[in-house]
């Protein structure tokens, strides 16, 4: 009798080491990203593509970068400019997607100069369609007749940074050609709070943001939840996220 008391504890055993096994793998799965059916093939292969780090293609599960590329109809050929491309992690993607025909204009913010320049000059020197410039976006000399601008994460920086952002609105509504698309992400502030958090919490209000965008002359034709988590704590310093910040995700177009 102890010896079938004893092989039941080991099955039972077994089994529970089987389902933690099983729901350990879940969580693996569940954590990977995997890029969307709908996204065109040169962002598909872009975002696959083995140029990038690990460590940026772990970041991939919080970002969806395919998906935010395809919303923003980033096409092969097209001219852009990268604000905040600090690290470079969308501007590896972009390099690859816009291919040798297409140009990627990095800028970061001069105050970031101690934390982007070398790596952003070492990343246009190892790509001949990307510039990196380190410049005050109000006051940037932007290419003429772009195809589209992103600004990924930077917006709440422009003010505690001396940056008007009116003026940089109008500086880059003027260098886009008509129909040209402006991308605006960010981490959300409290509904309303407009920039009171942007300098502390490094979060600002979505209302705001179209606000000032709109003012320049864009007009807003996509404000899409692809990065929105409703659970999210929006009083918490984004630091203490660990990435998963809820954002909003805002395309803004030139008019024809």
């Amino acid at each position: 009798m102890k010896r079938v008391m004893k092989l039941i504890r080991k099955i039972s055993g077994s089994a529970v080491l089987i389902v933690l096994g099983l729901s350990s793998a879940y969580q693996v799965f569940a954590q990977q990203y995997v890029v969307s059916e709908n996204v065109p093939a040169h962002i598909r292969e872009a975002v696959e593509s083995n140029n990038r780090s690990a460590e940026d293609t772990a970041r991939d599960v919080n970002r969806f970068p395919a998906e935010l590329l395809t919303l923003a109809d980033l096409n092969v050929g097209d001219r852009v400019i990268e604000l905040s491309a600090l690290g470079q992690y969308y501007s590896t993607i972009m390099v690859d997607a816009v291919g040798p025909y297409g140009n990627v204009y990095m800028y970061d913010l001069v105050a970031f100069e101690g934390f982007g320049a070398e790596g952003g000059n070492a990343f246009a020197a190892a790509n001949a369609n990307a510039q990196y410039h380190l410049a005050n976006y109000d006051t940037a000399d932007y290419p003429s007749g772009v195809d589209a601008a992103y600004l990924i994460l930077g917006y709440h920086d422009l003010e505690a940074r001396d940056n008007d952002p009116s003026a940089m609105n109008a500086n880059l509504f003027a260098s886009l050609k008509p129909g040209g698309k402006f991308v605006v992400v960010d981490h959300s502030a409290e509904s309303g709070s407009g920039w009171r958090d942007a300098a502390n919490l490094h979060r600002i209000g979505k209302e705001v943001v179209i606000d000032e965008v709109t003012a320049a002359g864009f007009e807003l034709i996509s404000d899409s939840s692809l990065l929105s988590r409703p659970e999210n704590d929006r009083t918490a310093s984004t630091f203490s996220m660990n990435g998963t910040t809820d954002r909003f995700v805002l395309v803004f177009q030139k008019p024809y």
